[in-house]
């Protein structure tokens, strides 16, 4: 004959309020961080839930007191180092102020970040911020529905049309057309930009990219262009830059043109690392054969051989105060004015001439090897 198990519970409240000597009101509020106790009973309770083990219920606390001190914290891909370092920022920020992080990975999909607001939601944060797939106001109902719900929220990297609520991003508009000056002056007149945002059409002058920081970027190609009496060839700004597989397929293309370009931009370090192992199969040499440059610095970038002219940002800074300024607004205390984050070059060897002759590179290096 077999027995069963008894299940062993945590100590509750009532537990601890036998332990400190009060009643069960006194240490639920103690315990909870809402209505009034004395200093006296404060110490009692909170000396009894450290002897007993004593965990609170979050879900039940918050039902209380309106608030789980919860954060959620949305972006595009969780494994781009730029956003890693981002939440570094919003973390430890949060850990101070006694909140907790509850992060979710859109994948760039409208989709699943309609679904991890909703999660979010039902998890009652008391806020979220989120770098948005889209700047589309069409696309931003779940959004507006965080509002709505009485939670705060912030926007990071990109804004949202429409949407009245802070956004933590840097400027890039001056740097962009420093970077691309930076390469007109080397002679390159064909200069490439490739970026993982989404559009359903190939890229024209006349389309709309929205508060975006790659809008800023393009501007910024563009200006710099018309400022050495050029024009940007649209065909060379290749948005969809999603994956591995999406990289290679614009290289092929930019590499078979008629005029290929002698400059690449990377618009992060992911698509950076995509171009380098594509340019490397094809035997490319940087600056060699093709300039390069990126957005973003990491320490690899100045591992290469050469080491990587980039555009570096604040990201961790730009992090704690996407977080300091949400809990601000949670707490409904005063932020301060929304602070500037400007971006600024860091010129090492990845741009050099233009090949010798101004000769594109040879079309057997358009093919993958």
């Amino acid at each position: 004959m077999t027995s069963k198990k008894q299940q062993v519970r945590g100590p509750t409240v009532a537990d601890v309020a036998r332990q400190a000597g009060v009643s069960k009101a006194q240490a639920a509020r103690a315990l909870g961080g809402y209505g009034a106790v004395s200093e006296e009973v404060q110490i009692r309770v909170t000396q009894a839930a450290e002897t007993l083990g004593y965990r609170p219920n979050e879900l039940a606390r918050s039902m209380n007191t309106g608030r789980s001190n919860t954060i959620g914290v949305i972006v595009g891909d969780i494994e781009n180092p730029h956003f890693g370092l981002a939440l570094r920022g919003m973390a430890d920020v949060a850990r101070q102020a006694g909140f907790h992080l509850l992060l979710s990975n859109s994948d760039e999909t409208v989709e699943e970040e309609r679904e991890a607001v909703r999660v979010m939601l039902d998890k009652r944060v008391d806020g979220i911020i989120v770098a948005p797939c889209s700047s589309l106001a069409c696309d931003n109902d779940h959004l507006k529905q965080v509002l709505t719900e009485g939670r705060a929220l912030m926007t990071f990297d990109r804004s949202v049309e429409g949407l009245d609520v802070e956004t933590i991003q840097a400027d890039f508009l001056n740097v962009a057309r420093e970077a691309t000056q930076l390469l007109l002056n080397a002679g390159h007149h064909r200069i490439a930009y490739l970026s993982s945002m989404r559009i359903a059409a190939p890229y024209t002058h006349a389309m709309s990219l929205g508060p975006t920081p790659v809008a800023q970027r393009v501007k910024g190609m563009i200006d710099a262009h018309h400022d050495a009496g050029m024009a940007l060839d649209p065909n060379l700004v290749r948005l969809n830059a999603l994956n591995e597989a999406c990289i290679e397929q614009i290289l092929t293309e930019l590499l078979s043109l008629p005029e290929p370009p002698s400059a690449l931009i990377a618009s992060d370090n992911l698509i950076a690392m995509g171009i380098l192992r594509g340019l490397a199969r094809r035997g490319l040499r940087v600056p060699e054969d093709i300039s390069f440059v990126m957005y973003d610095d990491f320490p690899w970038t100045e591992l290469m051989t050469p080491a990587l002219t980039v555009v570096a940002q604040p990201v961790y800074e730009m992090g704690r105060e996407a977080a300091r300024r949400l809990i601000c607004h949670i707490r409904q205390q005063p932020a301060g004015a929304l602070p500037a984050f400007d971006s600024w070059m860091v010129v090492r060897g990845s741009v050099g001439p233009v090949r010798a002759g101004g000769k594109p590179v040879p079309a057997a290096w358009a093919l993958s090897k």
